[in-house]
């Protein structure tokens, strides 16, 4: 599986972009997507994550209210729409796919975890001036 993020860029406290990841190489309805970012000097943070199948969704608190996420089957990429943007959000960005499938209230636990993801992105960056 290939993962290519687009969207990042510079943009003034207040403003929205759209990131993109487009995905190819393998069926993209048999994966659980999620979105990260790493700040300098920061670990790498949760950001959305999105089950194809009943289509749940998951957001960090940090975002709740201003990201979402949404994702098109049949042009094989999911989005991750961000409003509001403050200067904390100056992070580069990275999408990634899992392969393990968690049941019921297990996906909303490992849906943020860094280990549940088996490809990545390249990541973009986006700058958030104040």
């Amino acid at each position: 599986v290939q993962l290519q993020a687009s969207g990042g860029g510079l943009v003034q406290a207040g403003g929205s972009l759209r990131l993109s990841c487009a995905a190819s190489g393998h069926t993209f309805s048999s994966y659980d997507m999620g979105w990260f970012r790493q700040a300098p000097g920061k670990e790498r943070e949760f950001v959305a994550a999105i089950r194809w199948s009943g289509g749940s969704t998951l957001l960090a608190e940090s975002v709740k209210g201003r990201f979402t996420i949404a994702g098109d089957n049949a042009k094989r990429t999911v989005y991750l729409q961000m409003n509001s943007l403050k200067p904390e959000d100056t992070a580069v960005y990275y999408c990634a796919a899992s392969t393990k499938y968690y049941t019921g209230n297990l996906y909303f636990t490992m849906a943020s975890r860094l280990l549940t993801y088996d490809y990545w992105g390249q990541g973009t960056l986006v700058t958030v001036s104040s």
